[in-house]
């Protein structure tokens, strides 16, 4: 169990899956670098973030709810949970997870509700299952924090304008907590990984910081900075 003070963003998990020298360059060294695409999406997740709860049949929407577990080190911000009524939790049985299917008790609301997390990508559904295991991280907090269990979630694209169901897998959900798991480990060695060029780099917003093309050659920094020199003097 993690204390409150270790908890690392849910987020670092996606950069994390997408590249660990991108994760170590956002939350080791606190490089950043603004494009179109992430100014987009940083405008959709403040319009998702901003705290609210509204009703729509039998289904209640909660925007900007805080997130954490304490057993994965992990703190966040749900952009929207909805809850979804599923009548009465009549089935004691423990999942392997250590938590209890059916639904939670919501104050001053009758019925019992089950948890279902969405998260709002700006753009088109990734190759890789980067978005997935954000969401499932998020999942995994509800968990913890509510005692249900949370089978599925769902991931909105901008782009598509429509949303995806994800299914949370016992391998999506080992795969998640192999990352978090991960993530406490470069944070305690504090080290940036050297670049390794791959394509995936090309759609990167810190390729321009991280140079991996440049870098990722295995030479020496007298030898970098030589062959900078070089080019600008022609």
């Amino acid at each position: 169990m993690y204390t409150e003070d270790e908890l690392l963003p849910i987020s670092a998990l996606q950069h994390l899956a997408f590249c660990e020298r991108q994760w170590a360059l956002i939350h080791l060294e606190g490089a950043w670098a603004e494009n179109q695409l992430t100014a987009e999406g940083r405008v959709m997740h403040d319009r998702a973030h901003e705290p609210g709860i509204e009703s729509r049949g039998d289904v209640r929407i909660s925007r900007g709810l805080r997130l954490r577990s304490l057993r994965l080190g992990l703190s966040g911000i749900a952009d929207v949970v909805e809850f979804h009524r599923c009548g009465r939790r009549d089935d004691t049985s423990v999942t392997a997870e250590g938590a209890l299917p059916g639904g939670v008790c919501l104050p001053g609301v009758p019925g019992f509700w089950s948890p279902f997390p969405v998260e709002y990508k700006r753009g088109r559904p990734k190759s890789g299952p980067y978005d997935e295991i954000q969401v499932c991280a998020q999942a995994l907090c509800l968990e913890e924090m509510l005692g249900v269990l949370v089978p599925s979630a769902a991931l909105f694209y901008g782009k598509p304008v429509r949303r995806f169901e994800v299914t949370l897998t016992t391998s999506l959900r080992e795969e998640t907590e192999r990352l978090a798991c991960r993530v406490h480990e470069l944070m305690r060695l504090g080290v940036t990984p050297p670049p390794i060029y791959e394509k995936k780099c090309d759609s990167c917003s810190l390729i321009s910081v991280c140079m991996p093309e440049r870098l990722s050659e295995h030479r020496t920094v007298e030898s970098y900075i030589a062959s900078v020199l070089d080019e600008r003097q022609g």
